[in-house]
This record gives C-alpha cells, structure tokens and sequence, in this order.
C-alpha cells in the first residue's frame, strides 16, 4: 500500500511548511492593512422602546 508510506511525503511536507513559513508568510504580513482599525470609544446607545400598534 503505497499511501502508508511516509518517506516522499514525510519530505514534501516538511518543503511545503517551511517554503510557507519563511517565504510566503513573512510577505503576507508586511503589507500594510488597508483598512486600519480604529481607536474610537465604545458608546452606549441609548435606545428607546418599540411602541406596538396592536397593544
């Protein structure tokens, strides 16, 4: 049963994770975000209640 045998894929894994984790990654997270979150501050809503028609 060839699919038991770790020794190609063992490898091939291994390439895979350290190509994704020294190359593409650090790539990935220099870009600036776009879309920076803000610092506002959370404020209350005050809201007020629904006034049902039929009560």
């Amino acid at each position: 049963m060839p699919q038991l045998n770790p020794n190609p894929w063992f490898f091939i894994m291994l390439i895979s994770w350290f190509t994704y984790s020294m190359i593409i990654q650090p790539k990935l997270l220099s870009h600036i975000s776009m879309n920076p979150p803000s610092n506002k501050l959370q404020t209350a809503q005050s809201t007020s209640p629904w006034t049902w028609p039929w009560t």
